[in-house]
């Protein structure tokens, strides 16, 4: 019975990382979908439930801009968004996705 519990679990989480990734792809707003989209697919499979919690709150914004101004620094993120997700994100744009835009990305 427990290995039937777990792969309800795996397969949960699975679909729950669907849905982020998903909506992190599909923001609307270009320079957004170009991070949090590839972050989504990196990171996200090893992020905790806890980040997955704070990345879904991060999503439910409605001001794409204002959003990457708070990833890009441009802009302080509200103290609920300062987490350590927002870090990560961070550390993927100006370690992976900054590379990217040089090389053409979009």
């Amino acid at each position: 019975m427990a290995d039937t519990d777990a792969r309800s679990d795996d397969t949960a989480a699975t679909q729950r990382l669907g849905r982020i990734t998903f909506r992190a792809w599909r923001r609307g707003f270009r320079e957004c979908d170009m991070v949090l989209g590839p972050f989504a697919d990196a990171v996200g499979p090893s992020l905790t439930a806890e980040e997955l919690d704070a990345f879904e709150a991060l999503l439910g914004q409605d001001d794409d801009h204002q959003l990457y101004a708070w990833i890009t620094g441009t802009e302080a993120a509200p103290p609920e968004h300062e987490t350590i997700l927002m870090g990560k994100i961070r550390d993927f744009m100006r370690d992976h996705v900054a590379h990217a835009v040089n090389e053409g990305i979009g």
